[in-house]
């Protein structure tokens, strides 16, 4: 495949267009549309098809594919140039593929190289610089878009995924999709970097406590507000019930870019039904509406913006300078008459783009394009994008996984605490050994292969795990079918590979560190190739209605994106498992370990 790869875009960079046809990358029946661009005369919609590996331009006027442009790597942002003349593709590489298609032309026409899967491209308003997300090295990188030479890397804090550029090119803020540091403290909550470009000085926008899984942001056409959704988790509440958002409720905050601060947040869902999972957040060219989908209830929410800042900044509910901050997310009305929550005739909607009174919505379960009509009343409308085929039980899985129409009222899907099938961050009081004893949020990788699975033990195996995820979490009832189709995607889940690795090769020091790791009894119960167990251990770590508890052995395989670590989420980092949490050398030899060969270990679990 490789060697296909490398002839094929020699023939694209001679300015040859690959035939159609020819689509030696799309794998799999699926097509799964993950975001929608625009051409700059509004005629042609490009699609992001992540199953299929490829971008399909579709002619509105027409309503059908005209071109196809098949790629190596699965794409998942879109930026087109001032003139239009190009079209910048990111993909989920390790690498960081990011590809210049020549829209009059249809064909790939250069190759850039951003971090490690490269996501949000946004491009300054002359065109000549692409800012590109690189979600797993927690960085921006800042490319030349004639050159493709990358300029300077900007810092993010964790897993950055969406971007939003100031009209005037001054000020980027960015979305990080998880909380960082230990689960423990008294806040735990995503937050939104803000870059000066000039200066290149970073702040830190904190989001009210239990936020994550931020996936969307977008700023005004004035450039004075900027609005990012996400979850809001109620991890200090025990999980005993789910009706009001109990547990997760979908929020819009709202951020002063003049001022940099947040101004408020807002409940984005209804007193009895959640809009669990916002997904991406619009507005419209003249500033009039904001528009959110809900990948967990397949919606499109249209938001009156001038109302909605109007009710922000007079007086109401008692509050004479305006709405406090802590009030709006406990205040479901608060959208009343000035939101509309518009049902799609597809399932999971993604990215989107507005022209004029329409959108066009990349629904990802259902491979189709849904089309809104934001100003009127006529039902929303689903065109295919390919043939319609059987899905496949890791496919029906992941939609069922990513579903929240099947949870009591909506409030939340397996996604909610689980995003692509890892972990929010948070600690979560389950009750399957008892209340008053949170537990950290766990990936879900590798979950079959290191049964019994819950922090102590509590399910015998994935199936049964599945099961009361559903009824004791999503308070549901689901057949026998279903959960062998979500059994079935958690199965199929597959690593990434680490950043700490080099062209896919551990260096030096994390060579070092593997045969520390075997030296010193960490193989013992993180045994290679899934470095896991079964049973449980006691590392000497339980604490409360925990203390002197034992706890089962999660894998290591994608350590370097998995922290907060232990069952509490207490260290922040692997470094503050070996020097703060392991006095008594029950988790690994580790007190005699020198800082040179501590730093080798950590190299070796983090490139795993």
């Amino acid at each position: 495949m490789k060697k296909i790869y490398t002839r094929i875009f020699g023939i694209f960079l001679l300015g040859i267009t690959l035939p159609c046809q020819l689509q030696v990358w799309a794998s799999g029946d699926e097509i799964s549309p993950l975001t929608v661009l625009a051409s700059k005369d509004r005629s042609i919609l490009f699609i992001a098809e992540k199953s299929k590996k490829r971008i399909v331009f579709f002619d509105i006027a027409q309503s059908r594919i005209t071109r196809t442009i098949p790629l190596p790597a699965e794409p998942n942002g879109l930026a087109i140039s001032p003139d239009g003349s190009r079209l910048y593709v990111t993909t989920e590489s390790p690498g960081g593929d990011v590809f210049v298609i020549h829209t009059e032309k249809a064909f790939v026409e250069a190759l850039f190289h951003a971090g490690h899967t490269p996501c949000a491209p946004i491009l300054s308003p002359d065109g000549g610089r692409l800012y590109v997300c690189n979600e797993f090295n927690n960085n921006i990188s800042i490319l030349d878009t004639r050159s493709g030479k990358e300029l300077e890397k900007l810092p993010a804090i964790r897993e950055p995924v969406a971007s939003a550029l100031t009209p005037d090119g001054k000020c980027l803020l960015v979305a990080n999709l998880l909380p960082n540091g230990a689960s423990t403290g008294d806040t735990v909550a995503a937050v939104i970097s803000l870059t000066h470009l000039d200066d290149k000085k970073t702040i830190t926008l904190s989001l009210p406590d239990g936020s994550s899984s931020v996936r969307g942001i977008c700023i005004s056409p004035d450039g004075r507000f900027a609005y990012a959704v996400h979850d809001i988790g109620h991890y200090q509440l025990p999980t005993t019930r789910i009706e009001n958002g109990w547990m997760n409720t979908a929020a819009l905050s709202i951020i002063d870019v003049k001022t940099e601060q947040l101004l408020n947040t807002i409940d984005l869902d209804d007193a009895n039904l959640g809009a669990a999972n916002p997904w991406c957040i619009a507005c419209n060219q003249d500033g009039r509406f904001l528009c959110i989908t809900h990948a967990g209830t397949h919606e499109l929410s249209v938001i009156d913006r001038p109302s909605l800042h109007e009710k922000l900044e007079h007086p109401a509910h008692g509050h004479q300078q305006g709405i406090a901050p802590q009030y709006i997310t406990d205040d479901f009305s608060f959208l009343k008459d000035m939101r509309r929550r518009i049902h799609l005739a597809g399932n999971g909607p993604r990215g989107f783009v507005l022209i004029g009174s329409k959108a066009y919505i990349a629904e990802y379960f259902s491979d189709s394009l849904g089309i809104v009509d934001i100003q009127g009343s006529v039902p929303a409308l689903s065109v295919s994008l390919g043939e319609t085929m059987p899905m496949s039980p890791e496919r029906r899985g992941e939609m069922l996984f990513h579903d929240a129409t099947r949870c009591k009222q909506h409030w939340q899907s397996c996604s909610s605490c689980h995003p692509g099938g890892r972990m929010d961050g948070l600690n979560w009081d389950l009750l399957n050994d008892g209340i008053g004893n949170p537990k950290n949020t766990r990936s879900l990788l590798y979950a079959h292969k290191a049964s019994p699975l819950m922090w102590l033990g509590a399910r015998e195996s994935l199936g049964q795990a599945v099961q009361a995820g559903f009824h004791f979490i999503e308070f549901a009832d689901v057949s026998g079918n279903d959960v062998t189709a979500v059994e079935a995607y958690l199965k199929s889940l597959q690593p990434v590979p680490s950043p700490y690795l080099t062209g896919g090769i551990p260096g030096q020091a994390a060579e070092r560190g593997k045969i520390i790791f075997n030296q010193h009894g960490c193989a013992e119960c993180h045994i290679p190739p899934v470095f896991a167990c079964g049973g449980v251990r006691n590392i000497g770590t339980g604490s409360g209605l925990d203390r002197n508890r034992s706890f089962t052995v999660p894998t290591l395989v994608e350590t370097w994106r998995t922290a907060p670590y232990l069952h509490d989420g207490r260290a922040s980092t692997l470094r503050d498992i070996f020097t703060g949490f392991n006095k008594s050398d029950l988790h690994g030899s580790t007190s005699s370990l020198t800082k040179e060969e501590l730093d080798d270990l950590i190299q070796y679990v983090l490139s795993l």
